[in-house]
């Protein structure tokens, strides 16, 4: 089995020297060590030496052989908008206050699919609208990742 041992940002890797992709939810974006399987059904042994947030765009350097990109997996998530910018940083607190992987949009932040947190946020008076895409959600404070600072879009 091939073995990944390096990430690299996306735009900083060779990626017209792609050999095949793998995609992945949001879940299985941050590991250390996992059998992957490409998506043309290759398996592949993601074995770096720290855990690691992998992003849309990564590079995964395989010993010897090449690269695998990393795609983002569509997810169901909920995107959040508010009337003005005070309201939607009080939703904002809200979602930090329950420790909720949140992503920060233009205008907008994106959660992962929830009634509970939908009937919250609606109570508070954001508008709460079911989207299918791949979730990139902020780091956390603690976390020293290679994608920190990257605009997320």
């Amino acid at each position: 089995m091939r073995r990944a041992t390096k990430v690299i940002a996306a735009g900083d890797w060779p990626r017209a020297e792609a050999r095949r992709t793998v995609t992945l939810d949001f879940d299985s974006r941050h590991r250390r060590r996992l059998r992957l399987t490409a998506d043309d059904g290759e398996a592949v042994l993601l074995d770096l030496p720290e855990a690691a947030v992998l992003r849309e765009g990564d590079g995964l350097e395989i010993e010897g052989s090449g690269w695998i990109e990393v795609r983002a997996a569509p997810e169901s998530l909920l995107d959040i908008t508010c009337a003005d910018p005070r309201a939607l940083v009080r939703v904002a607190w809200h979602l930090g206050n329950r420790h909720l992987p949140t992503q920060i949009l233009e205008g907008r932040l994106r959660i992962r699919d929830d009634h509970v947190m939908a009937a919250m946020l609606t109570g508070l008076g954001a508008r709460v609208e079911s989207v299918t895409a791949p979730f990139d959600p902020e780091s956390g404070a603690y976390q020293h990742e290679h994608g920190d600072g990257r605009d997320p879009e």
